[in-house]
């Protein structure tokens, strides 16, 4: 059983504010369309959805920005846009949400990526995909890595946020991780499957149930099998702790072979899963740079993705949001 006082609660929301955690990845625009339905299109079989509302948020790994923000840090977003009119939204969200942007690089070969979603009579009609799932360009990896090694030295914390959108390449992941060792910089890892194994010797891994029965094969289905799969991971990958979710079934964390503990999920009323993994690592990343340990750092995270499962779409957590509950469970 993980616990926390109110006063050490108290100290790391203090700690929190400021830190600078950089997040690399695959950014990209959620963009919605939302409408309503009242006849079928006489030139094909299919609905017209005569809008009311269009508007667009962040994604991937852009909502760890965000999420990082909210939480009272300063993020700093690495990663790629188009030349094209979503980056232009990208950049002016980056604007509203005052979020440093010297970490965006604009590449001309590649659309932002986004996702664009036609909801209609509040049911999701349609979802169309931008996106160039290609590994970027050898310049535009020269120009992620010149960035991370300019700016090491004031990080608390680096994510590495991987949607297999092309950004984060082997070379990358390599290079950043040796940076971060070797600067002593906290760096914590939410993984897909194509790169699953070149995130070794990171200081957290955090992959959910599916990402790693795909990676080694295997079936997560009760104890025996979480316990199993966290000594793969640690074995495979060498982090110093892995962390793996279990959606409703809360979270585990692996820091030896012999050393897991258990933490039940937070939610109440699952309303919507969207970016519950994003808010996980940004509160689990900036919780550790403020000072607190693996256990106190998994237990605010694993309370933040339950908190934001209660809202429709993807939202971020706010600090005082999640302090103010956690304490109240306290009571």
């Amino acid at each position: 059983m993980i616990t926390i006082s109110k006063e050490r609660l108290d100290e790391i929301q203090n700690e929190i504010k400021g830190k600078r955690i950089a997040i690399i990845g695959d950014m990209m625009l959620d963009s919605y369309f939302w409408g309503n339905v009242k006849r079928i299109s006489p030139e094909a079989p299919v609905p017209v959805v005569e809008v009311d509302n269009e508007f667009s948020r962040f994604g991937g790994a852009a909502n760890v920005a965000l999420n990082i923000s909210t939480l009272g840090g300063y993020p700093i977003p690495v990663g790629v846009i188009g030349n094209d009119n979503n980056g232009i939204i990208f950049k002016e969200l980056m604007s509203e949400s005052k979020i440093d942007n010297s970490g965006i690089i604009i590449d001309n070969n590649r659309p932002t990526t986004t996702k664009t979603r036609v909801i209609a009579n509040n049911q999701h009609v349609v979802r169309v995909d931008q996106e160039n799932k290609n590994a970027i360009q050898n310049s535009v990896e020269d120009k992620i890595l010149d960035f991370v090694k300019n700016n090491k030295n004031s990080l608390d914390g680096i994510v590495l946020q991987d949607y297999n959108k092309g950004v984060l390449t082997q070379k990358l992941i390599n290079r950043i991780i040796k940076i971060a060792n070797e600067n002593n910089i906290i760096i914590t890892v939410d993984p897909k499957f194509d790169n699953f194994f070149e995130y070794k010797n990171v200081t957290v891994f955090k992959p959910n149930r599916k990402e790693t029965e795909d990676a080694f094969g295997v079936r997560i289905f009760d104890n025996d099998s979480v316990t199993n799969a966290g000594k793969l991971l640690l074995e495979k990958l060498n982090p110093k702790y892995a962390l793996l979710t279990l959606g409703e079934e809360g979270i585990a964390i692996f820091a030896s072979e012999n050393d897991e503990k258990r933490i039940p999920t937070k939610a109440r009323k699952v309303r919507d899963v969207s970016g519950a993994g994003d808010t996980v690592i940004s509160t689990l990343t900036i919780a550790l740079a403020a000072g607190a340990d693996i256990y106190e750092a998994s237990y605010l995270a694993n309370y933040s993705g339950g908190l934001v499962c209660e809202e429709v779409g993807i939202v971020p957590i706010f600090s005082d949001k999640l302090f103010d509950t956690v304490k109240k469970e306290l009571q």
